[in-house]
């Protein structure tokens, strides 16, 4: 990458002389439907620098002049279902970490961290602009990004990197690089070259602070309360210690713009889970959660307060040097009397180091301190343990050619007056290639391991669970199919077994992208607990009762290029108690492009047992509109109705992003009583944040 002769006009326009300078990246490779080819569609891509940015320019080009096809203007966007250009960068050519840029057709933008050699973590917010202007027979992607914006080390002049496309009106995905079709266009393990002509510029310093100023009225109808209004301030900081190891600081921050959980039925033995959206916990967050398993999470960031103001916090995070990278934070909340809980100190310390060509070593070490003497006296109640400590090891597998993949992680817990069967070990091993995706998973839970700041909802059992899948290729309208098998079982710790999961799928994919999936599938449960299989609170099934039934399923998604789409899931068959259930599905969606998109998400579940159950239905039903006037200008309404609950939920959310990284929020949220119709509780959120760079 050569460095330009000055600074480039960032307009879509791709008239700069600037970019006669810039060597031009052409002849894509498809990815999908096939990988045996050159991409039918062709795109043109040019990158320089100059001592505070880096430049690219893309041109789309389109077959036969057909229009674009998007969702909206909101940024981080679906990525299958926008014609879409984004960049992967790997600055440490590390094949593992990097950065993702980019935008859709319409002129929204894609921006977030990337992690495990080709995941994209779309909550990373950070300053850059950009520019899309349409044409008959192309599209034309122009970006600045800032050198203070990246991370990257000093003297490296070689950086991986990767260029995207996908054309969904051809249902063609391409890359620059080749990468197999069984893998995303965003693994690292394939990235091509970026060699540059001299050292990239030192960013210099490189501070940001973020204050925001909020205000809030909160009116409780339920208990007939006075309205409760608040004003409150807060600042975040971003201070750059190295060109690739950045200090996060936060004092009083506050989520309320952030969108609410998307409800679910709620037909689980055990503990649900809401992923995490508040930005400050997101934002290169993945060295901290993604240490462990799906059900085996150490460290979940959503206990840290949810129920208690947080008073401040620092995360001190990124790469030391090729080889090493670091994750510190520490966090404190403040007391909450009234529901007796202690004032908090969360500490997570995370070390990970690369070995062989793409795999890692790590340590994550979890301290939380509840500091129980400041609580009231309440000797009616038991107080919090004083601490609970997590210290594990964790070695992530990830070939050179990526085909094989795994992890294996080792995990004890300390607390007071624990001292046995308080550890967890599991491991996995998966070989995919592009016919055969063939694996093996095994976990061990201690009935003592407790993580207070984690989220393992099942404790005390031996988990294995073997899959395998082969696919089938034809030329016709149908891209592949094939049959995968998956075993699951879980026994106690004296090995005798307790469940077991048997499922069969049959996936067809589509060369329209459109896809269908049907299934059957075999269970056996032995209850370790009363259990109310309706979560409804008629009655309880007794510990120790073995329930077993079959049951078969049917899914269809739409092709995501047509205005009009949908989804639709069914599942029918037996339930505990010699019951059964029907579970039908569906969203339904209409955009008109590039501003508005209407999605209606519905779930219905009808469930037959004897009595005391007899017969239960649940509703749950989800409109969600999205206004993008422009690609800085958002508004969304999302209604939830769920009857399980007796509550309907309105959530209206108004984003203007008036600078890069600065917006003003109004959010508005409504809760009503089911029967009869009436106001739960209400809320009015006002909230101005500002990036400033010093």
């Amino acid at each position: 990458m050569r460095k330009a002769p000055g600074p480039i006009k960032i307009d879509g326009v791709a008239d700069s002389l600037e970019w006669d300078f810039a060597d031009l990246a052409t002849d894509f490779f498809m990815i999908t439907p096939m990988d045996t080819s050159f991409a039918k569609v062709s795109t043109d891509v040019r990158m320089c620098y100059d001592d505070h940015n880096i430049y690219l320019l893309a041109v789309c080009y389109k077959k036969n002049n057909f229009p674009y096809r998007v969702e909206s203007l909101r940024r981080d966007f679906n990525f299958s279902k926008n014609d879409n250009f984004l960049v992967f960068i790997d600055p440490f050519d590390d094949q593992t970490n990097g950065f993702s840029f980019g935008a859709n057709a319409a002129g929204a933008q894609w921006d977030g961290t990337m992690y495990d050699g080709g995941k994209v973590d779309l909550n990373w917010d950070n300053k850059w602009v950009s520019d899309v202007k349409n044409y008959p027979d192309r599209w034309i992607f122009e970006m600045a990004i800032p050198f203070k914006t990246i991370r990257y080390k000093k003297g490296i002049k070689r950086w991986g990197v990767n260029f995207s496309r996908l054309d969904i009106t051809v249902a063609e995905k391409s890359g620059w690089a080749p990468v197999p079709r069984q893998f995303p266009s965003a693994s690292l393990a394939y990235t091509g070259i970026l060699q540059w002509d001299e050292e990239p510029p030192h960013a210099g310093t490189n501070i940001s602070v973020i204050p925001y100023v909020l205000g809030s009225v909160v009116k409780d109808y339920e208990h007939n309360a006075d309205a409760r209004y608040k004003s409150q301030a807060g600042v975040d900081a971003k201070i750059g210690i190295t060109s690739s190891l950045n200090l996060d600081l936060t004092v009083n921050p506050d989520f309320s713009q952030v969108e609410v959980d998307r409800q679910v039925t709620n037909l689980d033995r055990f503990e649900l889970f809401f992923p995490e959206r508040r930005q400050f916990f997101l934002e290169n967050g993945d060295q901290f959660s993604n240490f462990g398993y799906a059900t085996i999470r150490p460290f979940f960031s959503r206990r840290i307060g949810l129920n208690a103001p947080i008073l401040f916090g620092a995360r001190l995070s990124g790469k030391l040097d090729k080889n090493w990278r670091l994750g510190i934070m520490n966090m404190q909340t403040g007391k909450v009397d009234s529901i007796r809980l202690p004032a908090q100190n969360f500490t997570v310390v995370a070390l990970q180091r690369k070995v062989f060509a793409r795999s890692n070593f790590g340590v994550l070490m979890i301290n939380k301190e509840n500091f129980v003497g400041r609580l009231p006296v309440d000797t009616s109640k038991a107080s919090p343990a004083a601490y609970n400590r997590n210290i594990g090891l964790e070695y992530n597998l990830a070939s050179a050619n990526n085909l094989w993949t795994g992890k294996a992680i080792i995990v004890k817990s300390f607390s007071p007056g624990v001292n046995s069967d308080d550890w967890v070990h599991a491991a996995n091993l998966q070989y995919g290639d592009k016919r055969w995706t063939i694996s093996w998973a095994h976990e061990y839970v201690g009935k003592n391991y407790t993580a207070e700041v984690g989220y393992v909802p099942r404790r005390g059992y031996i988990k294995i669970n073997p899959t395998a899948g082969r696919l089938f290729f034809t030329k016709g309208s149908v891209v592949s199919h094939g049959p995968k098998l998956t075993y699951l079982e879980f026994f106690d710790q004296a090995w005798k077994k307790t469940d077991l999961g048997l499922i069969l799928n049959y996936p067809v994919t589509f060369r329209n992208q459109a896809m269908f999936n049907a299934w059957v599938s075999y269970d056996d449960i032995k209850l370790l607990a009363p259990f109310d299989p309706t979560n409804s609170g008629k009655d309880t099934l007794a510990r120790g009762t073995v329930h077993q039934w079959q049951a078969f399923g049917l899914e269809f998604y739409s092709k995501p290029q047509a205005l009009f789409t949908y989804t639709f899931t069914g599942r029918y068959g037996g339930y505990f108690n010699d019951g059964t259930r029907l579970n039908l599905t569906a969203d339904i969606g209409y955009r008109f492009q590039p501003y508005v998109s209407f999605i209606v998400s519905a779930s219905y579940n009808d469930i037959r047992m004897p009595a005391p159950w007899n017969k239960t239905q649940f509703w749950l039903i989800g409109p969600r509109l999205d206004i993008t006037f422009t690609n800085t200008l958002f508004f969304t309404t999302f209604v939830q109705y769920n009857n399980q609950q007796r509550n309907v939920n309105i959530n209206t959310r108004f984003q203007w992003r008036y600078r890069p990284a600065s917006d003003l929020f109004i959010v508005y949220t409504d809760n009503y009583f089911q029967t009869p119709f009436s106001v739960r509780n209400r809320a009015i959120v006002l909230k101005l944040n500002y990036w400033w760079n010093l």
